[in-house]
C-alpha cells in the first residue's frame, strides 16, 4: 500500500484509512496568530545544556541541529538505564497522548504543576498530527535531560519511524530543518522510551493495553524494546490494542493489536497484583474513561480539542501516596487566540483528518 508515496506495511493498511477520526469541526483557523517560525543553522553554536534548551523551547523555538542531536544523545543514555517498566513512586501525574499540541502541553503544566515540582508519567503518542511535534518532544526530552527522575516517558504506536513519515513528525522536521537528520535523532531516541510504569507496585502504565501473549509483568520486562515496533506480537499489543465489551480477544479494526475485555483484565489484575491500569491510545470527550464494571482500566487523554477540532476537554491522572483511588484534573485547550500556528502549515495536511 501507498500513502503519501511511501511504502506501508500491508499489517497497517486499514489503520491508514480506520485511524483518522471523524471529529466535529470547531476549528477556526483565522483567529490564529500565524508567523514564520525561526530557522536555527545547523552550524549554529551550541548552547550550554538541559538549563538554556528549557529557555528556548518553553518559548516554542526549536533547536539547532547541533543542540538537538546533543539533547537526543544525552536523553537515549538515561533511557537506556531504564527498565521495560520502570518502577515510580507516588505521588506521581500520568498523562495520556499529547500529539504535538505544544501550546496545550503548557497548559498541561499550569494546570498540573512544573516540572521537577510534580512528578509525571508521559504515556506516549507525543507526536503527529499537532503543529509543534518537534518543539512538543523537544520540552520532554529537555525535562527528562534536566530532571531524570522526575519524569518518565514511555513509548507509544507514534513513537514509529513508519508512523512518523505519514502522520506528520517526518515532514515536520524536514520543513523546519530542510533535511531529515533531527528526525532520525529522534527516531533513535523513540527505540529506547520505556514500554510502561508501575506506580507504587500496582498501578501499570501503559500506552494502548494488553497482549494474549503477555500473561505476566515479567514477559514485559524481557520484550527486546530496542527497535522498531514490530508489526505484530506482544510489543505491537502493547502499543496499539484497546478495551472493548468483548469476552476475551478479539480482533481490532486498527490492523495491530487486540481488542480485549474485562475478563482478560481482571485475569491480568490479579495475576500480577494490580489494582489498576491505566492507558492512553483513544480519544475520550471527556477527558478520561473507566472500561468495565470493576473500574480495573482507564484511558487518560490529554490533547484539548484534539487535531483542534474534536471540541474534546483533556485530563490528567494525579496518583496521591495511600489514595484508594486517583483523581483527575480536566482542563481545556488553550484558546485559539493565545496560540500560534506555524506559515508552513498545509491546507489540506493529511494527518489532521
Amino acid at each position: 500500500m501507498q500513502v503519501k508515496g511511501k511504502h506501508i506495511h500491508p499489517r497497517y493498511a486499514s489503520l491508514y484509512s480506520s485511524d483518522r477520526r471523524v471529529c466535529s469541526s470547531t476549528f477556526n483557523s483565522s483567529r490564529l496568530h500565524v508567523f514564520a517560525h525561526p530557522r536555527f543553522s545547523p552550524l549554529s553554536t551550541m548552547v550550554a545544556g538541559p538549563d538554556e534548551w528549557l529557555e528556548q523551547i518553553k518559548q516554542c523555538k526549536y533547536l539547532p541541529e547541533a543542540d538537538l542531536k546533543h539533547l537526543c544523545e544525552m536523553v537515549k543514555e538515561l533511557l537506556m538505564e531504564e527498565s521495560n517498566i520502570q518502577p515510580v513512586n507516588s505521588p506521581v501525574t500520568v498523562c495520556g497522548d499529547i500529539h504535538g499540541q505544544f501550546y496545550d502541553l503548557m497548559e498541561l503544566f499550569r494546570v498540573g504543576g512544573q516540572v521537577p515540582d510534580t512528578n509525571y508519567i508521559f504515556m506516549g503518542d507525543f507526536v503527529d498530527r499537532g503543529y509543534f511535534s518537534l518543539e512538543t518532544f523537544t520540552l520532554l526530552m529537555c525535562l527528562k535531560a534536566r530532571y531524570p527522575d522526575r519524569i518518565t516517558l514511555l513509548r507509544g504506536n507514534h513513537e514509529s519511524r513508519q508512523i512518523t513519515q505519514v502522520y506528520g513528525f517526518y515532514d515536520e522536521c524536514n520543513t523546519k530543518y530542510g533535511n531529515a537528520n533531527v528526525w532520525k535523532y529522534c527516531c533513535q531516541v523513540f527505540d529506547f522510551l520505556t514500554l510502561a510504569a508501575i506506580i507504587d507496585g500496582s498501578i501499570l502504565c501503559v500506552h494502548g493495553g494488553l497482549s494474549p501473549e503477555i500473561k505476566t509483568l515479567d514477559q514485559i520486562r524481557v520484550v527486546a524494546r530496542a527497535q522498531e515496533i514490530p508489526h505484530d506480537g506482544a510489543f505491537c499489543d502493547l502499543m496499539w490494542s484497546d478495551p472493548e465489551d468483548v469476552g476475551t480477544w478479539a480482533v481490532s479494526p486498527r490492523g495491530a493489536g487486540w481488542l480485549f475485555g474485562d475478563k482478560v483484565t481482571s485475569q491480568f489484575n490479579h495475576i500480577n497484583d494490580l489494582k489498576l491500569i491505566a492507558r492512553a491510545h483513544q480519544l475520550v470527550q471527556e477527558g478520561y474513561k473507566y472500561h468495565f464494571e470493576g473500574k480495573n482500566l482507564v484511558t487518560v487523554w490529554s490533547a484539548p480539542n484534539y487535531c483542534y477540532r474534536c471540541g474534546n476537554v483533556a485530563s490528567i491522572m494525579q496518583v496521591e501516596e495511600g489514595q484508594e483511588e486517583p483523581t483527575f484534573k480536566i482542563f481545556n485547550a488553550v484558546p485559539d487566540d493565545q496560540r500560534q500556528i506555524p506559515a508552513h502549515r498545509g491546507a489540506k495536511s493529511e494527518y489532521f483528518l
